[in-house]
């Protein structure tokens, strides 16, 4: 089924929306919850949720492109299954080695109003920033920085060397801190 076919189920309020977006997007949500969580029992638990979520925020939400609308929403989940398991325990592992690294140029958020509006000011201004970065530094950052992939799978999947995929990211979060400041967020 066609992913704007699925997207008017959701608008219909038909259940097949669910069963429909599991069955062509289930494993992609499975896996952004996985490289996030690193449990598969977690994973699936937030990948439910996912398209939980895609239910009660289709319609009014009418996404062009779902896989990447459930990729979204399955990062969401997992990263708040991952905050609610971790509360008040510092956090470990991949995600937390991740947000350690853009630490350096990404200030930490906050849930205010005024919080979440400059968020999502600094999420444009990111984005603007990779749309100007060759297309293998944009996809080496996603990967580590969106999915939370370790630095050695992305240099296995590129066949790259661990400290070339480091020097990558290195010289992206120094970009990014620059472009930051000029910008006057930093």
């Amino acid at each position: 089924m066609e992913d704007r076919e699925i997207v008017e189920l959701y608008w219909q309020r038909r259940e097949e929306a669910l069963g429909e977006s599991r069955k062509k997007y289930g494993g992609l949500c499975f896996s952004v919850a996985l490289s996030v969580l690193g449990s598969r029992e977690d994973a699936e638990e937030a990948a439910s949720d996912a398209l939980l979520r895609a239910w009660n925020s289709i319609p009014p939400q009418k996404p062009e492109y779902l896989d990447a609308y459930l990729a979204k929403l399955s990062r969401r989940a997992a990263v708040d299954l991952l905050r609610r398991s971790l509360a008040g325990k510092r956090w470990s592992g991949e995600a937390a080695l991740a947000l350690e690294e853009l630490e350096e140029c990404v200030p930490s958020g906050a849930s205010g109003p005024e919080e979440r509006l400059e968020a999502s000011e600094l999420a444009a201004l990111i984005a603007r920033f990779l749309r100007a970065q060759p297309e293998t530094v944009r996809k080496v950052f996603l990967r580590r920085y969106w999915y939370v992939e370790s630095v050695s799978a992305i240099a296995e999947a590129f066949g790259w060397s661990e400290s070339k995929v480091k020097s990558i990211l290195f010289r992206t979060r120094k970009g990014l801190r620059r472009f930051l400041e000029t910008e006057g967020y930093l």
